[in-house]
């Protein structure tokens, strides 16, 4: 998760399936991008889209997945994706899909990983910049809290709370790398309610929902024939969503997280708050005591 130099894929890699909540296939194609690309992503239905930029400032949706946008062209559900970027150290790529939600797949991170996995990754000749975390923030508001604290390494605690007997209170704390990230979070799947997942079809919502890409929980059992795939999925889940969303921040991250309640919505506004401390955190070059500002960090004018 942590090198000193930028990355990006080492050939293309593609794959298709079925949109979360609009149910329309979609067709998704991964490209290596040169140095201080970013992560950008075309709509290839929409030929005079410009190219969305993976950036919190771009983020025009946050109620039940990330959506981001730009001159008006969408792109929806990129935070279980962006994770794996985020996970292996990808910076650079061109992300390509002809539809505007990305594929839920199996609900987990686990089909991306194994496709970027499978093309491999190239070291490009950039440094590697980080957000190197100096000073706590913290952000509270109804029960919801995210705080970020100084570190020597990336860390993530996660903290959820249901009134349901199969989930109640569950917490997780992990020191995070590329392997950890595979073996403990990747696989974890989305999951909801059943009453929510009806109230959703109702209003034309959740329409590529299924048994085979959502963790269903009825009120005393998982509807999922094989059930749950950690004792734990569900805080898990909550915790790759996490890591995709604040990979929207355009560099990583050198500190812990602790959230507590959180969702996407609560996430950009943590973010926000982020980019208000610049007292608080530094941009650093990971193997030396060089400062440095990535053009990429200009388009968030901060």
């Amino acid at each position: 998760m942590f090198h000193s130099l930028q990355r990006t894929i080492a050939e293309p890699v593609s794959c298709s399936g079925f949109g979360m909540h609009s149910g329309k296939a979609v067709h998704l194609t991964i490209r290596p991008a040169r140095d201080n690309y970013g992560i950008k992503f075309f709509r290839t239905d929409l030929p005079d889209c410009p190219g969305v930029s993976a950036h919190f400032n771009n983020v025009v949706d946050s109620s039940l997945a990330t959506v981001i946008g730009y001159e008006g062209f969408i792109v929806s559900t990129i935070e279980h994706l962006m994770a794996c970027f985020a996970a292996l150290g990808i910076d650079n790529a061109k992300v390509e899909l002809d539809a505007y939600e990305m594929p839920i797949m199996d609900g987990s991170a686990a089909p991306f990983l194994s496709m970027i996995k499978s093309a491999g990754t190239t070291v490009q000749s950039s440094s590697r910049c980080y957000f190197v975390v100096k000073e706590p923030i913290e952000l509270a508001e109804d029960g919801k809290f995210i705080g970020l604290y100084p570190a020597d390494q990336f860390q993530l605690s996660y903290a959820i709370e249901y009134d349901h007997p199969l989930i109640g209170r569950q917490t997780c704390s992990l020191d995070l790398s590329d392997e950890v990230f595979e073996t403990d979070i990747a696989g974890a799947r989305t999951f909801g309610f059943l009453h929510e997942y009806e109230y959703l079809k109702q209003y034309g919502f959740a329409r590529g929902a299924s048994l085979d890409n959502v963790v269903v929980i009825d009120k005393n059992r998982v509807l999922n024939p094989d059930g749950l795939r950690y004792p734990d999925e569900f805080v898990r889940h909550k915790m790759l969503d996490c890591l995709g969303d604040f990979s929207l921040l355009g560099m990583p991250i050198l500190g812990r997280i602790v959230a507590e309640k959180s969702g996407h919505a609560f996430h950009f506004n943590f973010l926000n708050t982020f980019f208000s401390r610049k007292d608080a955190w530094e941009t650093k070059i990971l193997s030396e005591s060089v400062y440095c500002l990535e053009p990429h960090l200009k388009e968030l004018a901060i």
